[in-house]
C-alpha cells in the first residue's frame, strides 16, 4: 500500500539527535533557542516561540490573548478538529463561517456578517498548504479592532503575496510526524508582539524566566532539543521538499486535468505547499476511495465529518449550517503527497486514481 503520507528522516536526524543525547542538555536548551531563532527568520517575524505540539500553540496564543469565558472567535468547521478545541479550552466559543467552495479556505466575505460585540479574534485556517486570503482579513480584523491567529499548522513555507503563512498575525504550526516538517511532536507560534512574545516563553515553562521563580501561573508546554535538533534538520530540507511536493501536484494536476474531477485551486499571488493532495471527485466519492485503497493506493478522506458536526460540538448547542463545507466533506478525497515519493508510486498512483474515477464518477463533481 503506498500510504498517504511518509515522513522525510534520514541519516542527518538521526545524527543531529545523537549529538544531543551524547550532549547530556536534553531539554529547553541550546537546539531549541537555535530553531525558534532560524524559524522567525524563515517567516520573517520577530519572534518564533517553541512547544510541545501544535494544538499546545493554538492553545498558548488563545491564553495570552486573554480569551475566556463570553468571547467569541470566528473560524472555520473544515478543519482538524484542533482549531476548534484550543478555543474551547479557554472558554470561548468558537463561531463556524463556511468555506469557499473551491479552495475550502474560510469565506472572509462571510466574515463581518459573523462579528457581534463579543468577537475577539479570527481564525484563519491555512488549510492542505493553502494560505487564506489574508489582505481581506486583516482589513476587517484591523477595522473591528479583532486580533488574527493564524492556524498555519498544514502551511510551513505557504507564501500570500510574498508574505510567509505566520507571519500576518501570531501563526500557530504543528510538527506533528506527517506535517512538511516535522519533529515527531512538537509547534511553534509566530509572532511580532514583544509582550505576547515573553508571555508565552513563561507560560510554556511553568511560569519561569529563572529557575524556581515563578511569574505567572504557567505549564510544561515545552519543547525537547532532541525535537529541536530534528526540526532544524527539517528545516534545511523545506525548500527542497516543499519543490518535490509541488512537482508531484503538478504531475498529478496534469494527469487528471481530463477527468470529472476539480484538482486544487491555487488563487494569484499564493504559492501551495500541498501538505495534502485534496481532490473533489463528486458524488461517487465512497465508491471511488474504495477503489482507489483496493487498488493499493492509501487514499484519506480529510475531513469526513466536519467539526460542526461533531458529537461534542452539537452538545453544547453549536448548531449551524455550512452547505459548502458539507459537501467538501462529502466529496473530496487525499491522494498520497510526500517528498519521497518514487517515480514507479507516482504512477500508480496516478493509474489506480484514474481507473476508480473512471469507472464510477458517472456525472462527477459538478453534480
Amino acid at each position: 500500500m503506498i500510504p498517504i503520507a511518509r515522513p522525510d528522516i534520514g541519516p542527518e536526524e538521526i545524527a543531529a539527535v545523537t549529538a544531543v543525547l551524547e550532549s547530556g542538555m536534553l531539554a529547553q536548551g541550546r537546539q531549541v533557542a537555535e530553531f525558534e531563532a532560524r524559524w522567525a527568520v524563515q517567516v520573517g517575524v520577530r519572534h518564533a516561540v517553541a512547544t510541545s505540539n501544535g494544538t499546545v500553540a493554538l492553545m498558548a496564543i488563545f491564553a495570552g490573548l486573554g480569551l475566556g469565558p463570553g468571547d467569541e472567535v470566528i473560524t472555520v468547521s473544515h478543519t482538524f478538529a484542533a482549531t476548534a478545541n484550543a478555543i474551547l479550552f479557554t472558554g470561548a466559543t468558537p463561531v463556524f463561517i463556511d468555506i469557499e467552495p473551491d479552495t475550502y479556505l474560510i469565506d472572509a466575505k462571510r466574515i463581518e456578517t459573523a462579528i457581534t460585540a463579543r468577537t475577539r479574534a479570527i481564525v484563519p485556517v491555512h488549510l492542505f498548504g493553502l494560505v487564506a486570503d489574508m489582505d481581506m482579513i486583516g482589513a476587517i480584523a484591523d477595522r473591528h479592532g479583532l486580533a488574527v491567529v493564524e492556524d498555519a499548522c498544514q502551511a510551513h513555507g505557504a507564501t500570500f503575496r510574498g508574505r510567509a503563512a505566520g507571519s500576518f498575525g501570531h501563526g500557530a504550526f504543528s510538527l506533528y510526524a506527517t506535517k512538511n516538517m516535522t519533529t515527531a511532536e512538537g509547534g511553534l507560534i509566530t509572532t511580532n508582539d514583544d509582550r505576547l512574545a515573553d508571555w508565552l516563553r513563561l507560560y510554556r515553562n511553568q511560569g519561569m524566566r529563572a529557575r524556581y521563580q515563578f511569574e505567572m501561573l504557567g505549564y510544561n508546554f515545552r519543547l525537547t532539543d532532541l525535537a529541536a535538533s530534528i526540526g532544524l534538520v527539517q528545516l534545511d530540507k523545506l525548500a527542497r521538499n516543499t519543490a518535490r511536493r509541488q512537482a508531484i501536484a503538478a504531475a498529478y494536476d496534469e494527469a487528471f486535468a481530463d477527468l470529472p474531477v476539480r484538482t486544487p485551486v491555487v488563487p494569484d499571488g499564493r504559492s501551495h505547499v500541498y501538505h495534502q493532495y485534496t481532490l473533489e471527485v463528486g458524488p461517487a466519492r465512497d465508491a471511488i476511495i474504495a477503489a482507489i485503497r483496493e487498488g493499493g493506493v492509501g487514499a484519506d478522506i480529510h475531513y469526513p465529518i466536519p467539526v460542526h458536526r461533531q458529537a461534542y460540538i452539537l452538545e453544547r448547542g453549536f448548531h449551524v449550517e455550512l452547505p459548502a463545507t458539507d459537501r467538501a466533506s462529502e466529496r473530496t478525497i487525499a491522494l498520497p503527497m510526500f517528498p519521497g515519493m518514487t517515480d514507479d508510486e507516482r504512477a500508480t498512483v496516478i493509474r489506480v486514481v484514474r481507473d476508480a474515477v473512471l469507472a464510477h464518477s458517472g456525472v462527477g463533481v459538478h453534480a
